[in-house]
């Protein structure tokens, strides 16, 4: 046990003030924390069963988070279709630039399923802070950006409950493998969708009468943990659980109380996802960095040009003009969660080697650094066109 407490301590600590160094200097946390991992991993800390196990519970928070927070029912609802064509084209060209990548460097159909599927999500938080900065939030491309961010986060969790699938046979299901995976992954959606609607407003409504301060805040973990749990039963994978499970909890207004979503993010953003890109550095091989190459290069790359050039043809087909797609594009290249999640899982099964793990964390850092550099280029670019163009 004191092995264990002295190795949180040490993680906990060195991903936190990482995490504040590169938030000051205009970075994500995610950055810092990776870092820390990387970092620790060569010095003192090694992976242990334990520590795995509260990384994975990071994992688990994480998506539960982004569902429970990020995703607002009504909104998508009220979204156009322009919302779903945009982030299925730049979904489409990152998938395929991943898949035919693993397959060009002899890696198995499994192990470049996996690439693929990591080449697929997109971080929109990562370039808020400059929409923000620069007043583009509200924009076109920028409210785009938002909306088609949560459709990825939900295509990107079926195609991680597909390549889970793929993952336990060694091989593209058969058909009658991948009804039953569609039937499995309706049912759970089913009976998720009628407990947010009909049973999580029931228990929070007698939860709030409790005399326990805490209680809301705990009915919220608790059904983090049902749903990752209840998944794991319908074997999908926990994250895919967790994820559905705060969207569906989103729904409800008592728990979404301000006071009860800071704690919540407190919990997993301050100390859990924290030791989970903490891990996910500790797991990298610098050594398979060292020997890939070109490899390492072109995961990079494409993962960056799949995003850019399909958020640009997408934003195209809405009717955006260049410049607009040009910002949308540049807005979805970042990655820095759903990714890391995929690769972690694959890495657990057995699936994927050094050789993907890390080149895949490194691509993460890069578009991290990137893609609000990119993105700050793109806005000045429009801003300087919409200035030379003359009054009407």
């Amino acid at each position: 046990m004191m092995e264990f407490l002295f190795q949180i301590l040490v993680i906990l600590l060195v991903a936190r003030l990482l995490s504040e160094v590169s938030e000051r200097v205009g970075m994500p946390g995610i950055l810092g924390e990776i870092l820390a991992g990387l970092l620790l991993g060569l010095l003192i800390v090694e992976e242990t069963e334990t520590i795995a196990s509260v990384a994975e519970l990071g994992a688990i928070f994480l998506l539960f988070t982004a569902g429970y927070k990020e995703v607002h029912i009504e909104d998508l609802k009220a979204s156009s279709k322009k919302a779903i064509v945009a982030t299925f084209f730049q979904i489409a060209a990152a998938f395929i630039a991943g898949f035919a990548l693993g397959r060009f460097f002899g890696f198995d159909f499994v192990e470049s399923l996996f690439l693929a599927v990591a080449f697929s999500p997109t971080s929109i938080g990562v370039v808020v802070k400059t929409l923000l900065d620069m007043g583009y939030l509200s924009s076109k491309p920028g409210s785009m950006m938002l909306t088609s961010a949560i459709f990825d986060d939900i295509i990107g969790i079926f195609l991680l409950s597909i390549v889970v699938t793929v993952g336990k046979y060694n091989a593209f299901p058969t058909a009658t493998q991948f009804m039953l995976l569609l039937g499995k992954l309706v049912f759970f959606v089913g009976i998720m969708v009628i407990l947010g609607y009909r049973v999580f407003p029931y228990i929070f409504n007698y939860v709030q009468k409790m005399h326990s301060k805490e209680s809301i805040f705990a009915a919220v973990v608790l059904i983090a943990l049902f749903s990752a749990y209840f998944a794991e039963i319908m074997e999908l994978d926990a994250v895919i659980g967790a994820f559905i499970g705060g969207v569906m909890l989103s729904n409800v207004a008592v728990a979404k109380i301000n006071d009860i979503q800071s704690k919540v993010s407190g919990l997993a953003y301050g100390i859990l996802v924290p030791i989970f890109f903490a891990h996910i550095g500790m797991a990298v091989e610098l050594e398979a960095l060292n020997t890939l190459g070109s490899f390492t290069i072109l995961v990079v790359v494409l993962a960056l040009l799949g995003k850019l050039i399909g958020g640009f043809v997408g934003a195209r087909a809405i009717g955006f003009d260049s410049y607009e797609s040009f910002i949308f594009g540049s807005g979805v290249m970042p990655r820095a969660g759903v990714e890391l999640v995929v690769i972690s899982i694959g890495r657990d099964m057995g699936i994927i080697g050094e050789e993907i793990f890390s080149a895949v964390v490194l691509m993460v850092v890069v578009s991290i650094i990137i893609s609000p550099i990119v993105l700050k280029f793109a806005i000045q670019k429009d801003k300087h066109k919409n200035s030379s163009a003359p009054a009407s």
